[in-house]
């Protein structure tokens, strides 16, 4: 039996019906959705199956009922109806100005007018062309529109570290999706996709009656592949893949449904003849996120134990980039579990989702942080390693050394990072995160947080940092009793006290002691 070709990159829906590619039917969910709201918005990490979803809700419009035979909506819905769409796609190319958002425009609702078959008398960049377009196709097809908003903030996150133009262009993206809202009693449905949600923008004022569905537990599996598709539709493509390996590497991301991979993944590790790679991750380097890293001084073992509400999660504020905020509507952070509070409402416990993120986040900031060449790194990161998996506290140390004398001098006078407190940590916490350990950061106990936790299969680590010996780094440790959460653990617990001095750049004292799990 010859398999089915493999989708990538194809995102349009008929291609995938009609040329034989597989496709994981989410025509189940499009339902659900369509019956559901009038207006709805889902905010969702790049190459998550957006743009494949959108089309998939406009061909159900346009009622190409031959597209979906054997597909869970063949039979519930009404294909004798066909609704009039405008698709908005931002997807492709880059907007760098007002004036290109204008074109952009201009280009979108000319090709709606050809495809609908209605002119306006309206310039097509003019927001009162949009507004036309909708009314006379209303007219023409004697039914309500369907709007399909593909990658509505692209044209924002594309100049978001230049906020005067990012204001700029979103100030012309209000413009005109306003035009949503003052139609209301033309449209049938509206669906905007994108990253982000912004917030203090008033992108979404004029929609007060949009729903957000990207945190509904009904909508979790809207977008990506569950462990239920990768057993059953790619299991021929994955015969005599580690499962549990291939979930470390791609699995992970959760959005409140199952536990989701991204499909880009997917696709390429069987195309690639199962080779584990970063094929998501190098798709799009968050080159911004690294500079946020340096202007906040930002804490990077922070990220082993991040807990948000829900206001944090949907925020996006051109002119307060919040980097917890970014790292989780991007992808590279995804949710671990929701407690509630007492008082009402949720608490989000965020975690990387899996190997392939924390591997390739990790070696970007080392990148960035250091700006230490390949083979150094390679030869730092195996014996970090080695030195603890062998609890050798001699080898732990050199091999710290060697990873600060590494870092070049012009590192510490161009880059500005390496002059807060927080930066040796974070610099010590990126290299092992990096090597896949269970690290906890800022680890809260009865007494005080740790610095650093490293729970492994033998043994565990628990590290203070202290700068230009204000503190004795062990002597806290011990003082405070860090240790006594871990003694149920019965391994052997390594206490570690580092000190740095800021003038040498390096560690000026390093002291160890072991409470044997046998003592």
């Amino acid at each position: 039996m010859q398999l089915k070709k493999l989708p990538i990159g194809i995102q349009t829906f008929s291609d995938i019906r009609k040329d034989n590619y597989v496709y994981v039917d989410k025509t189940d969910i499009a339902y659900n959705l369509i019956e559901s709201y009038r207006y709805a918005f889902l905010a969702r990490p790049r190459r998550f199956g957006k743009s494949l979803f959108l089309d998939t809700l406009r061909n159900i419009f346009e009622a190409k009922k031959e597209l979906f035979q054997g597909l869970a909506i063949e039979n519930k819905w009404d294909w004798d109806t066909s609704y009039p769409v405008i698709t908005i796609s931002f997807a492709e190319g880059k907007i760098t100005s007002a004036k290109d958002l204008e074109d952009k425009f201009e280009e979108i609702f000319l090709l709606n007018q050809k495809k609908l078959d209605v002119t306006c008398q309206y310039k097509a960049s003019d927001r009162r062309c949009f507004s036309e377009l909708i009314r006379k196709a209303n007219e023409k097809y004697n039914q309500k529109v369907v709007i399909l908003v593909d990658e509505y903030d692209k044209p924002i996150l594309d100049n978001i570290t230049k906020a005067e133009i990012a204001e700029s262009i979103r100030d012309g993206l209000v413009n005109f999706y306003s035009v949503i809202k003052g139609s209301d009693e033309y449209i049938k449905f509206a669906f905007l996709t994108g990253v982000s949600k912004f917030t203090k923008t008033s992108l979404f004022s004029g929609l007060n009656n949009l729903v957000d569905i990207s945190l509904d537990e009904d909508y979790g599996d809207i977008c990506g592949y569950t462990q239920n598709d990768v057993e059953t539709t790619f299991q021929p493509y994955l015969e005599g893949v580690d499962m549990d390996e291939f979930k470390s590497w791609y699995n992970g991301y959760n959005f409140l449904g199952s536990d989701m991979y991204n499909p880009f993944d997917i696709l390429l590790f069987i195309s690639k003849k199962h080779k584990y790679s970063n094929y998501w991750f190098e798709t799009g380097t968050p080159t911004f996120l690294l500079k946020l890293i340096e202007k906040d001084n930002y804490f990077l073992p922070s990220l082993t134990n991040l807990r948000v509400d829900e206001k944090l999660l949907d925020s996006f504020d051109i002119n307060n980039l919040d980097f917890e905020v970014i790292l989780y509507q991007s992808g590279y952070l995804t949710i671990d579990k929701v407690v509630p509070k007492s008082r009402g409402g949720f608490t989000y416990h965020l975690k990387v989702p899996n190997k392939e993120v924390r591997q390739s986040l990790s070696d970007v900031i080392i990148d960035y942080m250091t700006s230490t060449d390949d083979t150094s790194k390679v030869t730092i990161q195996d014996d970090l390693y080695d030195a603890l998996e062998d609890a050798d506290m001699d080898k732990f140390k050199s091999s710290l050394t060697s990873m600060f004398a590494s870092i070049p001098y012009n590192n510490y006078t161009n880059n500005n990072i390496a002059n807060f407190e927080g930066f040796y940590a974070s610099v010590i916490y990126i290299y092992l995160q990096s090597l896949g350990f269970h690290i906890i950061g800022e680890d809260v106990t009865n007494k005080g947080r740790i610095d650093l936790t490293i729970i492994m299969g033998n043994a565990i680590y628990i590290i203070e940092f202290k700068v230009d010996g204000k503190e004795n780094a062990l002597q806290q440790i011990k003082e405070k009793k860090y240790y006594e959460k871990y003694l149920s653990y019965n391994k052997d617990i390594y206490l570690v006290g580092i000190d740095f001095d800021t003038e040498d750049k390096n560690i000026s004292n390093f002291e160890w002691e072991n409470i044997s799990h046998n003592s």
